[in-house]
């Protein structure tokens, strides 16, 4: 029988030993099922029927109906969760907030074109939810630059190795494979048969490792598969890799693609791999470079959301 008055503690309906029940209520809830919740609180199951009971006989109403290895929730039940439920997003909503105003001012990134427009940009919108109190200035261009001169707080490198003087953190690898719209594959009966690139124009990025990479990407891939017969093929080279996809998109021929920069334009439909299994890890990697290893919060929490993504 539940009590029909609830103990007062002055005007308070509920005291912190209720609320920490009431943490047990939302995962028993979330998950209506108490051995769920016992997982997750590392508790045993008839410790969280236990207080589940106990809560019910201080507030005076059943929150849960029980049957057979199952749980539902009454409509008091219902209510009291989703109570819970928008006070938790409040809480967690004015946490986030006064976490971003000790987090706040502009961040300059500097970043190879390619994988700033790849990569790099659609991903800005999820750290700007996070971080809405830092602005950001994103700045591409192929040169090494020199922090001091142009105010740069961090830079996004594609490199073979880790640039010297400098705090440099290993963000991504690469690797590279041909890719073309299905119908230039068709074409020139390109699937699961390299020799045909021979009557293909060849796209590349000009400056891949340096300036003076011409076609370098698909000799290096060539090489890594014993494949000969590309050195008289037509070619088109642009500064940037992602414009050589752009080119392949619209039939231009076959870009050398880096895997980070393709994948969901492959996934998509609008590119493909006449042949997926040859791959090859490229000597290059992507780095986060700093002017030092003692990070300001803004640059440290941008480092820390590129590493997670």
């Amino acid at each position: 029988m539940y009590a029909k008055n609830l103990p007062l503690t002055g005007n308070m309906l509920l005291n912190g030993y209720q609320l920490s029940k009431l943490h047990t209520f939302e995962v028993a809830a979330r998950h209506l099922s108490f051995s769920m919740a016992a997982e997750e609180l590392s508790l045993s199951p008839s410790a969280i029927s236990h207080r589940m009971n106990g809560l019910e006989d201080e507030l005076g109403f059943k929150l849960f109906e029980r049957f057979h290895r199952k749980i539902k929730l009454t409509s008091e039940g219902e209510r009291i969760y989703t109570a819970l439920q928008s006070s938790l997003a409040l809480i967690n909503q004015e946490v986030a907030e006064i976490r971003n105003n000790e987090i706040s001012g502009s961040l300059t990134v500097y970043s190879r074109p390619s994988i700033a427009q790849c990569w790099l940009v659609p991903k800005l919108a999820d750290f700007h939810q996070r971080y809405p109190s830092i602005s950001l200035d994103i700045l591409t261009g192929n040169e090494y630059i020199n922090f001091n001169n142009y105010n740069i707080d961090l830079a996004i490198y594609y490199d073979n190795k880790p640039p010297e003087g400098l705090n440099c953190e290993h963000l991504m690898s690469e690797s590279i494979v041909p890719v073309c719209t299905r119908e230039y594959a068709e074409k020139h009966d390109l699937f699961d048969n390299p020799s045909g690139l021979e009557q293909c124009t060849l796209l590349h990025d000009k400056q891949a490792w340096d300036y003076k990479s011409g076609s370098g990407e698909w000799h290096f891939w060539a090489k890594s598969f014993g494949l000969k017969g590309l050195d008289s093929c037509q070619a088109i080279g642009f500064d940037r890799s992602d414009l050589s996809i752009v080119a392949a998109m619209n039939h231009a021929g076959v870009a050398m693609g880096r895997n980070t920069l393709v994948n969901k334009r492959v996934q998509s439909g609008e590119l493909v791999k006449p042949f997926p299994e040859l791959e090859v890890d490229c000597l290059h990697n992507y780095y986060v470079v700093t002017p030092n290893s003692e990070h300001n919060p803004r640059v440290k929490v941008f480092v820390d959301w590129l590493m997670s993504e």
